[in-house]
């Protein structure tokens, strides 16, 4: 960090091409060599009111903070100015913002609530700072290049318990060293998974938190409630460890939604057996495990387990977001199943896929109001710093209108969703699938839509840089589309 001080006026000596100096929030950055490069253009930062001026005020209405903290520009720091000091600051990896409403309730400082205990705000501010020191590098990385997540992502959920507790609470938390023993497996509730669920919404990837274990959240559950102890504890590990992946596959382009009419064949022969194709299916690109839903023999339907091997083919599906997904096409010719991977009775296979229906919408509906937050907070911060007609946006009485029906969506989302949590907190499975089933589904579809409303907005708000996607608005512009609002999965 440059300790050297100018004046205001040694800096405006500094004024012209080739000796160019601008101040920004106290901090003197010599642009000297950089201006030619400027992406914008050298005429921006020639500018009368730019060059050997404070530039605060212009800067901020076209840049981003963090573009001051990347190594190419904050190396072009020199000084400060003399008697002034820094008044912007980002926020801290892993700190609370303190924009309105850009929190839940109950991270707000002077708030209550019923719901979340010390041992919940514990785990929610380290469980930010793994999201933002681990899991966010490589979501910006991975969305633009396409690739699933990095491995070594994976490794560090898992050496911490996340892959395993992303699963909810139960059996399969016992024994394990959860975030370093901060987390215990008997205090671990859905509260917990809503917290998971929400902090990696606010990465803003939505390709990369599929791909980082959607295929794994709705593909596993089956194995564990109805896969036979041998084949349940051994897959169980091996995708709790982080080494091998698992996905659900029973979309069709003749069923969709409609898993009764499912086409895929399975024939019963000697100790086994399967055949047909199924499309649409998260991380199948790369997953190891398929948990597969089709036909029998019988008239009725079966749920399989099938592990990657000859005839198992899949291949990527482009669709309108990130192939990080791993979406992909899967077709089976001829693939023998040992009898053994059968999850549930033969003829049992529908109840074993909607089990976990309920689990999924929510889950669903906890991301979406989480996106929702993030969103909220990018449009408050950008309608104060940006100035139309001399006044900061806000000004306008249309975006003052839009900015709380933003909030009062994201807020009524919140409290639907957390009322909901809780119940399923003090029910058990068979309670949850008897009373909860409609509420899940009604809160789903109010947490998508509300989505949508407020995505809508937003690019009203950031104008052309909503759908621009660097810059000020690459947050917006990311859920811009239905793909990004949590529409889709099942129906709305």
């Amino acid at each position: 960090m440059a300790s050297k001080q100018y004046t205001k006026e040694e800096v405006a000596k500094h004024n012209k091409q080739g000796d160019l100096w601008i101040i920004i929030d106290s901090k003197i950055y010599d642009l000297s060599k950089f201006a030619v490069m400027h992406p914008g253009g050298l005429s921006v930062l020639t500018d009368e009111q730019v060059a050997g001026q404070d530039a605060t005020d212009t800067f901020f209405s076209l840049h981003r903070y963090e573009v001051l903290l990347k190594p190419q520009y904050s190396r072009l720091q020199i000084g400060t100015v003399v008697g002034e000091e820094q008044q912007i600051f980002p926020r801290a990896l892993g700190a609370l913002s303190k924009v309105p409403y850009a929190e839940p309730t109950w991270l707000t400082e002077g708030y209550f609530s019923p719901y979340y205990k010390d041992h919940h705000r514990r785990f929610q501010a380290e469980f930010r700072k793994f999201v933002e020191t681990v899991i966010l590098p490589d979501a910006q990385a991975r969305e633009e290049d396409g690739k699933r997540p990095s491995q070594s992502v994976f490794d560090e959920m898992a050496k911490l318990g996340l892959i395993a507790m992303r699963l909810g609470p139960g059996k399969h938390l016992q024994g394990r060293v959860l975030m370093n023993g901060l987390v215990k497996a008997e205090e671990f509730d859905y509260f917990y998974e809503l917290i998971m669920a929400q902090e990696v919404a606010r990465i803003n990837a939505r390709g990369y938190f599929d791909g980082s274990g959607g295929g794994t959240y709705i593909g596993l559950p089956p194995v564990m409630n109805f896969g036979k102890p041998a084949i349940r504890d051994k897959v169980m590990e091996e995708v709790f460890s982080g080494k091998k992946f698992i996905c659900l596959a029973i979309s069709e382009a003749f069923a969709g939604s409609d898993v009764a009419g499912l086409k895929c064949f399975a024939k019963r022969v000697k100790d086994g057996g399967r055949d047909g194709w199924v499309k649409w299916i998260t991380n199948a690109t790369f997953a190891d495990y398929f948990t597969v839903g089709c036909r029998n023999d019988q008239g009725g339907m079966v749920v399989l387990l099938i592990e990657r091997q000859e005839g198992v083919e899949t291949k990527p599906i482009k669709t309108s977001y990130s192939t990080t997904a791993g979406t992909g096409f899967i077709t089976f010719d001829d693939v023998f199943v040992p009898y053994q991977n059968t999850l549930g009775p033969d003829n049992g296979g529908l109840q074993v896929i909607l089990s976990n229906f309920n689990h999924e919408r929510w889950g669903m509906a906890c991301g979406s109001v989480g996106a929702q937050r993030l969103v909220v907070e990018e449009c408050l911060k950008w309608a104060t710093q940006r100035q139309v007609f001399g006044k900061p946006l806000t000004s306008q009485a249309v975006i003052r209108s839009k900015l709380a029906a933003m909030i009062a969506r994201v807020e009524s989302a919140q409290n639907w969703v957390e009322n909901v949590t809780y119940q399923m907190t003090n029910m058990n499975y068979k309670q949850q699938a008897a009373l909860l089933a409609g509420q899940i589904a009604f809160v789903k579809k109010h947490c998508t839509e509300t989505a949508q409303e407020t995505a809508k907005d937003a690019v009203q708000i950031f104008g052309g840089r909503g759908i621009t996607k660097t810059g000020m608005g690459r947050y917006i512009e990311h859920v811009s589309e239905p793909k990004n609002t949590n529409l889709l999965g099942d129906t709305e």
